[in-house]
């Protein structure tokens, strides 16, 4: 039995799923409750396992709010560790089943329940794709604008990690788009939390609350989200220039000049394995005979090409006068989708190509992000491992990867701990925080207690514990490690 920490010097014992537990949970949903070997091992990891991987001892596909309600009433009683998981997509072990117990996937709720386009919002269920809410709310002429890379991540995801994404530089994170839920809670009680009026000033904001807990404090089922009207017009710039650090160097001028819907920066390197992966090259190598070194990626948006083509012209302009190489435009649908597609395939070209993988997530303060992409750099220098980058410029959110096709997975992991530490720390020194996007996990807890201090930590522990008190939901992520649950080395 593994010790179920409640509060200092008071403790209750996590359970063993039982054959009667599993029968009772079968009820619930009959056919899609999975134990033993029969589980699929995926059910134990997310997209990033170097951080963990544990199969769970049962796999239930859940459909409705009233069945994972039951289920997690079932947990409840028994005290039986429940992880909640959509598609997997996470980077830093999230949704990994730690301590084995019950897994429910959410992927069959999938169902756009109804749009009520004259409030321009959509109600849906936490497993619909985000790639599947974007095209469904586009045929009405709107648009969702929460645009994370992973396209086949599930909205209650999304939400549950405040998932940012590209045009966070522009239109904001997920939490700005979540207008109201449905939650079941770590007892089984079903509830709501927020609203779809415009206004709220009614208390404490529980469902800003649950977004980016990371399934630790409830289990979100359904969401109410925000619309938009869908811009008239899209255009997207690429400038190569010869080098990373004039390439970063553009983005506080380009963020205090311009208003674009995204703004990315990449690293060469990174850019061959995503072209690589989907087996085209869109983007130039060279430029007039000088091997380009970095790109900048920019899009535009606004009701008509009249309204934009003053913009771009003077953006153009502007990365010239600033050191690109050139600039080329793509104002059609199949250009625009040609160069995000390479973009939107960093992550998926480097694990494809890469025996060992760490990434990290930081944000710094958009003026900053030269002088921190520089220490990176030099930092990672001293170690073993080739160091990408890539980063969503225009807000400060910076991807960091280590990999490695040579080392042993021992030192790979001594030598990364060593590297993310000072990055990290460099990151804070600067104003920022050790996630933008991707949540704590169990990549990151360490990190996040040494980086929060104190008197956060302590508020963020009653708040798991107000929630709750058993700690079955998504045990050793955020707040609670592993090694406090089992008793080894527990504090309060």
């Amino acid at each position: 039995m593994l010790l179920c920490l409640v509060s200092k010097g008071e403790a209750m014992n996590y359970n063993q799923v039982t054959k009667e537990i599993i029968d009772a949970l079968e009820k619930v949903a009959p056919g899609r409750v999975v134990s033993g070997s029969n589980v699929n091992p995926d059910y134990g990891k997310d997209g990033m396992a170097i951080y963990g991987a544990k199969t769970p001892d049962v796999s239930i596909d859940v459909v409705n709010t009233e069945e994972v309600s039951a289920i997690v009433k079932i947990c409840h009683d028994n005290c039986i560790p429940l992880t909640t998981r959509g598609s997997g997509t996470g980077l830093v072990g999230g949704c990994t089943p730690i301590l084995g117990g019950v897994v429910i996937c959410t992927a069959k709720m999938n169902k756009i329940i109804s749009f009520d386009e004259p409030n321009f919002c959509v109600t849906v269920q936490a497993g619909v794709l985000l790639r599947n809410l974007a095209e469904a709310a586009l045929q009405r002429g709107l648009m969702y604008p929460p645009d994370p890379g992973e396209k086949l991540c599930t909205l209650g995801g999304n939400a549950a990690t405040n998932a940012g994404g590209m045009r966070a530089v522009k239109y904001g994170s997920t939490r700005d788009y979540v207008m109201a839920m449905k939650v079941v809670l770590p007892n089984g009680d079903i509830t709501s939390f927020g609203s779809t009026v415009s206004k709220v000033s009614s208390g404490y904001n529980l469902a800003h609350l649950m977004v980016s807990s990371e399934g630790t404090l409830g289990i979100i089922t359904e969401l109410t989200l925000k619309l938009i009207p869908a811009p008239k017009a899209t255009v997207s710039l690429m400038a190569p220039f010869e080098d990373l650090h004039t390439c970063i160097a553009v983005v506080p001028k380009l963020c205090a000049n311009f208003k674009p819907q995204a703004a990315e920066f990449f690293e060469r390197e990174i850019l061959i394995s995503s072209e690589e992966y989907i087996g085209k090259q869109i983007f130039p190598r060279k430029v007039e005979g000088t091997e380009v070194g970095a790109y900048l990626l920019v899009t535009f948006d606004g009701q008509s090409e009249d309204e934009l083509d003053p913009i771009v012209e003077a953006a153009a302009e502007f990365f010239l006068e600033e050191g690109a190489l050139d600039v080329l435009v793509a104002d059609t649908p199949p250009k625009i989708k040609d160069i995000w597609a390479a973009r939107c395939s960093f992550f998926e070209g480097i694990d494809e190509q890469t025996k060992l993988l760490d990434e990290c997530d930081v944000v710094v303060p958009v003026s900053r992000i030269t002088e921190f992409v520089a220490y990176v750099g030099e930092v990672g220098k001293d170690f073993d491992f080739d160091v990408r980058y890539f980063g969503h410029a225009g807000d400060g959110n910076i991807h960091i990867y280590a990999c490695s096709n040579t080392m042993e997975k021992t030192e790979f992991l001594k030598q990364v701990e060593e590297f993310f530490i000072p990055v990290y720390k460099k990151a804070i020194e600067f104003g920022g925080e050790i996630s933008g996007e991707h949540g704590i996990g169990l990549g990151k807890i360490d990190l996040f207690r040494q980086t929060t201090g104190s008197v956060n930590f302590a508020l963020q522990r009653a708040i798991k514990q107000a929630f709750d008190p058993k700690l079955i939901l998504n045990p050793g992520k955020i707040c609670y490690t592993v090694e406090e649950l089992t008793g080894q080395g527990a504090s309060a």
